[in-house]
């Protein structure tokens, strides 16, 4: 039996995130080969339809920010690594739990900030995934089903990036295929150093 604790909540949010993320990549997938077939009217109205999902995906991990505050517990990863065994075994989620995206942005500030203020989206990446490797899960290193040849830590740290840009952490005016920190990340990577 599962008993009444803040970070079976968690772990439910985490499971969400991740359900609807393997939604979204599938409707990415949709659009592309809609996109590539030259069929524009699918590709617009699965685009639509990320927008829809990607919205309420944020609308979730704000709400997942919202019980971390109701809960006001010290997070402890052994306690959620617990949780989430735990809340394996009710089914469906087989594959796993991947890394808290928040696990992310620390991570993320710090690469920008070695590049100095701002670098393209593939090293940033690779630069990310040296800093958490160590941190990361078994689950995180495996290929998204609907993506083989991406790693679920790099889709990952793509959708942190997102939710940092909502933020105010990161820019969202720079160049396409560029990652720039804001004044409001740079002191948020002073906060936590």
């Amino acid at each position: 039996m599962i008993e009444n604790n803040p970070t079976n909540v968690i772990a439910a949010f985490e499971m969400l995130l991740e359900e609807i993320e393997a939604e979204v990549d599938f409707i990415n997938a949709m659009g592309s080969k809609a996109f590539e077939k030259g069929d524009y009217d699918r590709a617009r109205e699965v685009l639509e339809q990320a927008g829809k999902l990607t919205a309420f995906r944020d609308k979730t991990s704000s709400l997942k920010k919202e019980w971390e505050s109701y809960a006001q517990i010290e997070i402890d990863e052994e306690e959620i690594e617990a949780a989430q065994i735990q809340r394996q075994n009710l089914g469906r989620l087989q594959r796993g739990m991947r890394t808290p995206e928040e696990s992310y942005y620390t991570p993320i500030l710090q690469v920008l900030n070695e590049m100095g203020g701002s670098g393209k989206v593939a090293e940033v990446l690779d630069r990310v995934g040296r800093k958490m490797k160590g941190k990361l899960k078994v689950c995180d290193y495996e290929p998204l089903a609907s993506d083989p040849k991406n790693l679920r830590w790099r889709n990952a740290t793509q959708w942190a990036r997102n939710s940092m840009v909502h933020e105010g952490l990161l820019k969202n005016d720079g160049p396409r295929g560029i990652w720039e920190i804001s004044e409001k990340g740079q002191k948020r990577l002073q906060e936590a150093c």
